[in-house]
């Protein structure tokens, strides 16, 4: 079954990037699909699906690298990197997915900007954040 959820997940990233974008992402995520952010706000599917549509119109062409897919059970989770075209900016991009029977149902999603790893890092150390 995790292997099984591994493809689930890695296909939907292709089908959204690919040429049918969002509209061949939507028939992989559940009816009741739900999206959770870091700020502990939650999308629907049709509203994720219009955000990342409206997201995806300036971004094409971006490049996606996976560095990881792991799956335990029923969730994936997927680190890439991902830059924008034109030697735009990189984010690096953990996702974590809820695989119930055959359909994406949850995700979750971390954003950082690549070159801001090294400042969100100062917590941990105990130093102040570069201004």
């Amino acid at each position: 079954m995790t292997m099984e959820n591994k493809h689930i997940v890695q296909r939907a990233l292709g089908e959204l990037l690919g040429p049918g974008g969002v509209d061949a992402l939507e028939p992989l995520l559940s009816d009741d699909f739900v999206h959770h952010r870091p700020d502990a706000t939650s999308s629907t599917k049709a509203e994720w699906l219009a955000a990342i549509g409206a997201a995806l119109v300036p971004l094409t062409g971006m490049q996606v690298e996976i560095q990881h897919v792991l799956s335990d059970g029923d969730h994936v989770v997927m680190h890439t990197r991902r830059r924008l075209p034109d030697a735009g900016p990189e984010v690096t991009v953990i996702d974590i997915l809820r695989v119930d029977d055959g359909l994406i149902a949850e995700a979750w999603e971390i954003i950082e900007p690549t070159t801001q790893a090294t400042a969100n890092l100062s917590w941990w150390d105990g130093r102040p954040a570069p201004a």
